[in-house]
Formats: C-alpha cells, sequence, structure tokens
C-alpha cells in the first residue's frame, strides 16, 4: 500500500479521510488492534466520560459539531466519529484485530515492512507500504498507571482503574474514594456522586478547576441563523481565539489568573470551605492542564454533600478504606485509582531504520509530525493546551501536501535530517503533568528553532503547515 494509518481512533479517522480527499489514487488502509474504532472514546467506560474540551474545535474542521452541547459524552463523541467513518466510506479500509508488532524500513527497497498480529486468531502477516502515519495516541491501552500503594492486598472492597471500568460494579449507596485530581478524577466524582453514598476526592496536590458551561448559547445562535456550516466554522475560530486569549492571559499573568480562578472556585463551593487547601495548586496555571468541569457538576457536588475533598498523602491501605499520613482514615467500599496512564509513544512499537533500532530519544521531532533520521515516517500529536485535533487537522493537510509536492517531483523517500549537530534540544513536550514527567526519557526531544521545534500554537501551526511550503533544507528528498 501507499500508506498505512495505525490506529482508527479520533486521529487515525481523520488522517484517513484527509488523505481519501486530497489523494484519492493512494491506496490505504488503517490497522486497528480492537475490535471497534474511536480510539479513546470506545475504550474508556467510565461513569461520565467526557471531553474536557468543546466539541466546536475537538471536532473536524470538516465536519460540523450539530448537537446543542459544546462538551460532550462519549457516546455522542462515538457516534460522530463513526458518522465520519460511514459517511467517508472508510469502514472498508479499517483492518480490525491488526495489531502493529514491528516496523522495519529499507531504503534499498525504499519501503516500510510492517509485521501484524491478528488479536482475534494469533496469525501473523506482513504488510509493507511507502509511508507509515502512526495514529496511536501517546497511552498503553493494555494497561493504566497505578502506584504501588502499601497494604493494597488487604483491602476488603473493590479497587478499579477507570481505564479498565468493571461493568457489573455496583457503587450504589457505598463509600467511594477517588483517588486522583486530575482531569479523569474531576469528572468520575460528580457521575458517582448521584448513586453513591458518598465520594472522596483524595489528592495529594490540587488542580486548577473551572466550572464551563455544557452549552454554547453563540455557538448554537450562530448555528441557527447562518446554517450548521457557517455557524460552525464561525464559532470554531471565535473558540480558537477564546482558548489562546485564555493560555496567553493565564501565562503572562499567573498572579492575576490564580487570583480569578480562585474567586470562581470560591462562589461555587459552600461557604467557609477551605479553598486555599483544596484547590490552590503549588504550580502556575497551565504549567498543568486546567480541567473544566461541565456546569460545575463537581462543585454542586460538593455543595450538596455528595462529594468532598481531602488533601493528603496516602500512607496505605486498610481492611476498610484508607489510612493517611495525616493519621486520618478514609473508610471505603470501593476505591478508583485515577492516578493516570501511562505513556507509550507511536503504539510502543519497535522501528528499525536499515536494521538499526530507532531509539526514540535519541530522535528529534520535525515539524512536530516526524522524526530526524526516520523516512517516511508521520505521527499525529495534538496539543495539550487546547483542544487536540485543532493540530492533527493541520498535521494531515500537511502530511497530503508533502506526498503531493513528492508524487510531482518524482521523488519516493523523504528524511529530516538536523543540520546542526550542536542544537540544544530539550523534551518533545514541555509540559509538567505526572504521566509525561515520568515517560520523558523514552519520547524524542525537541529543538530550540524551527523546524525542530513542537510548537502548541495554532496561529503559528497555520502558517508553518498550512501557509508554507512543504520543503525545507532540512527535508532532505531522494
Amino acid at each position: 500500500m501507499d500508506v498505512l494509518i495505525v490506529g482508527a481512533g479520533i486521529s487515525g479517522i481523520g488522517a484517513a479521510r484527509y488523505l481519501k480527499t486530497a489523494l484519492p489514487a493512494k491506496t490505504f488502509a488503517i490497522l486497528e488492534a480492537r475490535a471497534a474504532s474511536g480510539g479513546t472514546w470506545d475504550l474508556f467506560r467510565y461513569p461520565g466520560i467526557r471531553s474536557d474540551s468543546d466539541l466546536h474545535t475537538f471536532g473536524y474542521e470538516f465536519k460540523p459539531w450539530r448537537d446543542e452541547e459544546a462538551i460532550a459524552d462519549a457516546p455522542r463523541i462515538l457516534d460522530y466519529l463513526r458518522e465520519t467513518v460511514t459517511e467517508n466510506d472508510l469502514d472498508r479500509h479499517i483492518r480490525y484485530h491488526h495489531r502493529v508488532v514491528a516496523a522495519s524500513w529499507s531504503s534499498g527497497d525504499a519501503r516500510w515492512t510492517v509485521e501484524v498480529e491478528r488479536a482475534d486468531t494469533g496469525e501473523r502477516i506482513t504488510l509493507t507500504c511507502d509511508w507509515i502515519f502512526s495514529a496511536s495516541g501517546y497511552y498503553r491501552y493494555d494497561e493504566g498507571f497505578t502506584p504501588s500503594f502499601a497494604g493494597r492486598d488487604s483491602f476488603a472492597g473493590r479497587i478499579v482503574h477507570p481505564q479498565h471500568w468493571p461493568a457489573d460494579l455496583d457503587y450504589t449507596g457505598k463509600q467511594v474514594v477517588v483517588i486522583g485530581s486530575g482531569a479523569t478524577a474531576v469528572t468520575i466524582v460528580p457521575a458517582m456522586a448521584g448513586e453513591a453514598a458518598h465520594v472522596t476526592m483524595l489528592q495529594r496536590t490540587p488542580t486548577y478547576i473551572m466550572p464551563v458551561s455544557k452549552k454554547d448559547p453563540v455557538a448554537n445562535a450562530l448555528k441557527k441563523y447562518f446554517g450548521p456550516e457557517r455557524g460552525y466554522a464561525w464559532t470554531r475560530r471565535k473558540n480558537i481565539a477564546q482558548q489562546k486569549a485564555i493560555w496567553s492571559f493565564c501565562r503572562r499573568f499567573p498572579k492575576a489568573a490564580r487570583k480569578i480562578i480562585r474567586w470562581v472556585n470560591a462562589r461555587q463551593l459552600p461557604a467557609g470551605f477551605p479553598v486555599d487547601e483544596h484547590f490552590h495548586p503549588p504550580y502556575d496555571p497551565w504549567d498543568q492542564r486546567l480541567c473544566a468541569v461541565p456546569d460545575g457538576d463537581l462543585f454542586r457536588a460538593i455543595r450538596h454533600g455528595k462529594a468532598s475533598v481531602v488533601t493528603d498523602r496516602i500512607a496505605g491501605f486498610t481492611e476498610t478504606g484508607v489510612r493517611l499520613e495525616s493519621g486520618r482514615h478514609l473508610d471505603a467500599d470501593v476505591i478508583v485509582t485515577a492516578t493516570g496512564l501511562n505513556v507509550q509513544a507511536f503504539g510502543g512499537v519497535p522501528v528499525t531504520v536499515d536494521g538499526t533500532l530507532v531509539r526514540l530519544a535519541d530522535t528529534v521531532a520535525y515539524k512536530g509530525m516526524m522524526l530526524s533520521g526516520v523516512p517516511n515516517f508521520a505521527y499525529a500529536i495534538g496539543y495539550t493546551n487546547s483542544s487536540w485535533t485543532l493540530k492533527i487537522g493541520l498535521l494531515c493537510e500537511h502530511f497530503c501536501r508533502l506526498l503531493k509536492h513528492m508524487d510531482l517531483q518524482g521523488y519516493e523517500v523523504c528524511r529530516p535530517e538536523v543540520a546542526d549537530p550542536a542544537m540544544p534540544t530539550r523534551p518533545f513536550l514541555d509540559f509538567g503533568a505526572g504521566y509525561i514527567r515520568r515517560a520523558v526519557g523514552q519520547l524524542p526531544r525537541q529543538g530550540d528553532r524551527m523546524p525542530w521545534l513542537t510548537s502548541m500554537d495554532y496561529q503559528s501551526d497555520v502558517k508553518l503547515l498550512r501557509a508554507d511550503d512543504v520543503t525545507d533544507r532540512e527535508l532532505h528528498f531522494s
């Protein structure tokens, strides 16, 4: 085939649609290890799972989000993704139960050989392609991150990780402790609070949390008066600008941003609530991702006494709950370890170039979509400070333009190479989240100048990936 896309999640589906539209003569397949499309939105089944970005920017540029609710739950997002598959006749290109186990490049053949294992039969098959487009996300699907907790085996109740939510878990009328304070925890706590006797969010460090409206009245008005396509386009522009303005304000004026967030939190919480103890992080806004709670559902659960927050460190589990370093004990029938993900680049697939194993930490990211020294290999990594998919669309456009340029010039191979071996490098993602810090040594690096910077700014990427030429003196064609 011309292109093998790895992963049938939001990035892989988008890449396939762009490829089919821009280069209809190209042959391609989407390899999906699981039995269904949708990626994250099909994998996770925990209560309340939803987006933490608005769907007018998290959705595809080419497909309007028509639902009234801008912050949507997983089933609606999954319907949207599968509609995209059907509308673009992508079903016949998806090969389910196809798990990529290795990829090797031969310069002599100018081709990738991809080893695939059938997850349903165990059969091993080999595919060849000119290009690999990795859309497999950034974390391990088979295993979430759970720290080691002393006394874990002594706990008499159930311990669950959100990544592997058991369908038979009944928490009605039970005491629940959710360990964590990130996006997953702040989603699960209010969702479980409706049926549980009480839910406690146990956090080691507070997180910045802001209420957002589920519905965007401006977006719905624009769609009503200008139609779904034009209304969606205008809403998308508005929200891109809004996201950039909020992020820029927080980074430029962190003290003012702290005060505003604290003021909003205090208004949402009961009178006398210890805001500074539980909602005042030791870092600046957007050093880590700011969590959004639709219609303030987490704060509402706290106000109604259905949920509470405890900021402390865990000394260990007991038979009946969690013992804290302060000496306090939290009773629990169910413990949810919302402790994060295990980062895994490119699905953990070993990649070799002419027989030499590629060590990711030795590579430098080119335009945030290719790797130095690795030919005909592209990948999809979105924004950490904005909607993930905003960048994916631009990357896919640029990828298609690159392939079109190579066809017109008669090229078969392109390979990024760093011209200045003394160029300083830094981590691929300048982000303080724990799951990124744990894996930073296993990820590519980025440089201190274009095209080796991994941009997190949409407008900069519009220029780099959409407006600028695909050629570059550090991208070598043959």
